[in-house]
């Protein structure tokens, strides 16, 4: 499940690995490192519409939000199609790109297979959608939290994180 030579989620250069901060109000010494957003496609794609309500894109963005759902629907990152915003979570002192690696590995037996064309006609498969309800993000989110998210992968079939031997 973890990738020894993938190095520390939070930032190197302290001592003890700080206290991860969503949302509310950071303290002075938080550096913020950006948001968690979980997406909704309003794709009319047979595959999309069929698992509407179970399909989520999990991003991780250090700029906002809504400026990177700007063109959405010219981006097949997005489905090329309009997207809405289900949740997003504030992040504060850790490494983005290592933590959204770590999401999408622990959401990897959800991935969506699915072949979009982009608006040249070229084929692109999207990675960071995932067929899990919100419910089991949000429980990720706290383990992310809590520093225990490591121990946990996504069981499609029970519907739930289960522990990793």
């Amino acid at each position: 499940m973890t990738d020894p030579n993938a190095g520390p989620l939070f930032d190197d250069e302290l001592e003890e690995p700080p206290e991860v901060v969503f949302g509310g109000v950071a303290e002075d010494s938080d550096v913020e490192s950006g948001t968690i957003y979980v997406l909704r496609s309003k794709s009319d794609h047979p595959a999309v519409e069929a698992n509407r309500n179970l399909l989520h894109k999990i991003g991780v963005t250090g700029g906002d939000v809504q400026r990177r759902l700007a063109n959405a629907k010219l981006d097949p990152t997005f489905l090329m199609a309009e997207v809405e915003t289900i949740a997003t979570y504030d992040l504060y002192n850790i490494n983005r790109a290592r933590l959204e690696n770590l999401i999408h590995r622990v959401f990897a037996p959800a991935r969506l297979n699915i072949e979009i064309k982009d608006r040249f006609g070229q084929p692109v498969i999207p990675r960071e959608w995932f067929l899990v309800p919100l419910f089991v993000i949000d429980e990720a989110v706290e383990r992310i939290k809590d520093g225990t998210i490591t121990g946990y992968v996504y069981d499609p079939g029970q519907a739930k994180l289960v522990r990793t031997a």
